[in-house]
């Protein structure tokens, strides 16, 4: 096990749903192959954008993709209990993507393999995604084409690197979303936000702004279907996603936090994320100092 790729004790078998509400076949057909259009418009158009350019161009394809698959985006501003964080929760949905005027390190829980698309869907920034990523067909022209940055998570001696290039990115007054938790959970539990990433924030002098994500059936109970954990793959995956006749995903966007140091930063920004999914973590000593 490695800060950059711990592992979760999540498994298909214990902890992935049945949808409550099933798509009809010919719903799940229609879907299954307006994503493949999606995915091939998306190689294509990844060859021909870069700069500013790419992020607006990643942020149309993403949504694209997740309304192809049949997945509702929601968007709300959050308050957190921990951090001193302020500010009601609003029930409404802002527009599908919220600009910063200053570059932002986001940090998200980690459900599935359609958390990237919905965080590039609804902010500007550029993705943190494991290196093996480039060795995957198309995927891999999608992820470079959207700017994502290749992080070998499973190497604790290429992380000062990967930090100094998350950092670096910071700088240019691009922002980057990661997720510290390092690896996939059901949405039933949550891991420990890794400190590692947000010594990029503070080497960059970026704010960290938490962002919880939560997969709903409609406007009803939480659903575990989206999750890609233990064994599963990825095709198994895709087809739980188009079978939920009305899959929704809450983005709750929370005031920054900020810290001294890269642990303090880790654990508020968790407890910030838990607070907004309703799962607090423990009570560790930087969550106590700022209760």
């Amino acid at each position: 096990m490695s800060p950059w790729f711990p592992s979760s004790p999540c498994t298909t078998a214990r902890c992935v749903d049945v949808p409550m509400r099933a798509a009809g076949p010919l719903r799940r057909v229609l879907r299954a192959l307006a994503a493949v259009l999606v995915v091939l418009a998306g190689v294509l158009v990844a060859r021909l954008t870069w700069g500013t350019a790419r992020r607006r161009v990643t942020a149309l394809w993403s949504r694209a993709l997740l309304r192809a698959l049949g997945v509702r985006v929601e968007v709300r501003q959050g308050f957190a209990f921990f951090a001193g964080a302020a500010g009601a929760a609003s029930s409404g949905a802002p527009g599908p993507e919220a600009p910063e005027p200053e570059a932002r390190l986001v940090v998200a829980n980690h459900i599935s393999w359609l958390d990237p698309l919905v965080l590039a869907a609804t902010m500007p920034c550029r993705l943190v995604a494991k290196r093996e990523v480039g060795s995957w067909p198309v995927v891999r022209g999608l992820a470079g084409g959207a700017g994502a940055l290749p992080i070998a998570r499973d190497s604790l001696h290429g992380l000062p690197g990967a930090v100094a290039s998350i950092a670096d990115v910071l700088r240019s007054g691009e922002s980057v979303a990661a997720f510290p938790e390092g690896t996939t959970w059901c949405g039933r539990g949550s891991g420990t936000f890794k400190p590692a990433v947000f010594q990029a924030a503070l080497d960059a002098g970026a704010r960290v702004t938490p962002v919880a994500l939560v997969y709903r059936e409609s406007s009803g109970p939480r659903t575990t279907a989206p999750a890609y954990v233990g064994d599963d793959t990825l095709v198994a995956s895709l087809l739980r996603v188009i079978a939920v006749r009305r899959l929704v995903v809450e983005v709750t966007v929370l005031p920054p936090v900020t810290a001294s140091s890269r642990r303090e930063l880790a654990d508020l920004a968790e407890a910030a994320v838990a607070s907004a999914t309703g799962r607090l973590p423990a009570l560790r000593p930087a969550l106590a100092a700022s209760a």
